[in-house]
């Protein structure tokens, strides 16, 4: 498979200090990656350059999407290229509506509008449609919402950060059905799907959501890849504190 997204040797300063540091990233089409790490080790500040947030200054390296250098492109035209994400903490968006949002992605098309109609009831949002973006919203339902705008303007490459913090379990299932309906292009041939990456610290996302890779971040550097499984039992059984002990001996052995 060909990759759709690649990170080479990607150094980024944010007001002059240097945050990240030779981050290397390959994601194949079709292929959902997982990037895990604790809280200040690197993982948003990568997704917010991936998609080209102007406060990340990309200092040395590459972003490459679909085979084009997208280094030097802004968000707007990041987001046309089919990249989109799903933040943490978005803010309120006061005189916007959620609704209006939704409509003006799918653009007047009757068919679309048909299928928007199923994940709003999927979804379980109806109740906040004509609110103020975000506005006195529960975490688990902003995590909706914003699943919700992505399913809406169905970007080639998906990113969220930390879908599973400040979700309650029965609000996480929906949340990783959800994330499951995004990356599936066809929910009767769920194996062909979107890529995507999936930014998490506790991981417990993963029990909901299949992830072809898993990368530990730390300090600002991807320390590890491998099995997602694998990896995330190991952080359950003895946190990041045995991958930082690992990725040390392995520094030390070169």
């Amino acid at each position: 498979m060909a990759n759709l997204l690649e990170v080479r040797d990607l150094c980024v300063e944010v007001e002059g200090q240097e945050i990240l540091h030779n981050v290397n990233l390959t994601i194949p089409e079709g292929e959902v990656h997982a990037l895990l790490g604790p809280n200040g080790s690197g993982k948003t500040s990568l997704m917010m350059t991936i998609m080209g947030y102007p406060a990340y200054k990309v200092c040395r390296g590459q972003i490459l999407f679909d085979g084009e250098d997208i280094t030097d492109l802004d968000i707007t035209e990041r987001a046309r290229l089919g990249i989109g994400i799903a933040e943490q903490r978005p803010p309120t968006i006061a005189g916007v509506k959620l609704r209006q949002i939704l409509d003006y992605a799918i653009g007047g098309d009757p068919q679309r509008a048909d299928e928007l109609e199923a994940l709003v009831q999927g979804s379980h949002v109806e109740s906040f449609l004509d609110r103020d973006v975000n506005a006195g919203l529960s975490g688990g339902e902003i995590k909706r919402s914003e699943l919700l705008q992505l399913l809406a303007t169905r970007p080639r490459f998906a990113m969220m950060d930390e879908p599973d913090s400040g979700v309650d379990l029965e609000s996480l299932e929906l949340v990783g059905e959800m994330v499951n309906w995004l990356f599936s292009k066809d929910p009767a041939r769920p194996a062909k799907r979107r890529a995507g990456l999936i930014i998490t610290h506790t991981g417990h996302i993963l029990n909901y959501v299949h992830a072809d890779k898993a990368h530990i971040m730390l300090d600002g550097r991807i320390g590890c890849s491998g099995n997602p499984r694998i990896i995330f039992d190991r952080i359950r059984e003895s946190g990041y504190e045995e991958c930082v002990r690992c990725i040390l001996e392995e520094g030390e052995g070169e």
